[in-house]
């Protein structure tokens, strides 16, 4: 079981480290510059994204997760976080295309800069992880299905909230903390 726990640590920690620091810091921005923020993304990516839309509201942002039946509708000004591993799936590469049409900022988050939700996007942040597809450019891994995106992704809009938050100095743990759910 150790060596199965370490062999996935040292997997994440490699697709983390290849993550391009650029495009990670450019989502901040957006995330700064955004009006509203409209997360989208199906299965566990969707999960993950729902998991970075608490924090985002945690830090203060205006953030919905589309589908909820509280989602308003997107706007000019508004960003559209679009998170496909293949960037080929279909109900996000639409939703990225309607967000387009509707004047709202598009960043992806994918494994695959060359992907037609990646081609939609104003912004794209590769995560070089595996996904269940196993194309030829992507790193071996012993997880299965997309696991080693989905745990990778978790962790990078982890660090990406806390770089945003840090940077902008709007909020701190403690004005978080009163935000976070009090009817549990």
């Amino acid at each position: 079981m150790k060596e199965v726990i370490q062999t996935v640590v040292n997997e994440i920690k490699q697709v983390l480290t290849e993550v391009n620091e650029d495009q990670a810091k450019e989502l901040s921005s957006y995330i700064e510059g955004a009006k509203r923020i409209f997360v989208t993304g199906e299965g566990r990516s969707g999960l993950m994204g729902k998991a970075f839309a608490m924090r985002l509201m945690h830090g203060g942002y205006d953030v919905y997760v589309t589908g909820d039946t509280i989602t308003p509708n997107i706007e000019k000004d508004d960003l559209l976080l679009a998170i496909s591993g293949s960037g080929s799936t279909q109900s996000i590469c639409y939703y990225a295309e309607k967000a387009k049409e509707l004047g709202a900022r598009v960043s992806a988050i994918t494994t695959n800069e060359h992907s037609r939700l990646a081609e939609l996007s104003d912004h794209l942040l590769v995560v070089p992880a595996a996904t269940k597809k196993r194309l030829p450019e992507e790193p071996d891994t012993i997880q299965p299905l997309g696991n080693q995106f989905d745990q990778s992704l978790h962790l990078l809009l982890d660090a990406i909230i806390i770089y945003t938050i840090n940077q902008s100095k709007k909020t701190d743990n403690e004005r978080m903390t009163t935000k976070h759910a009090n009817m549990e």
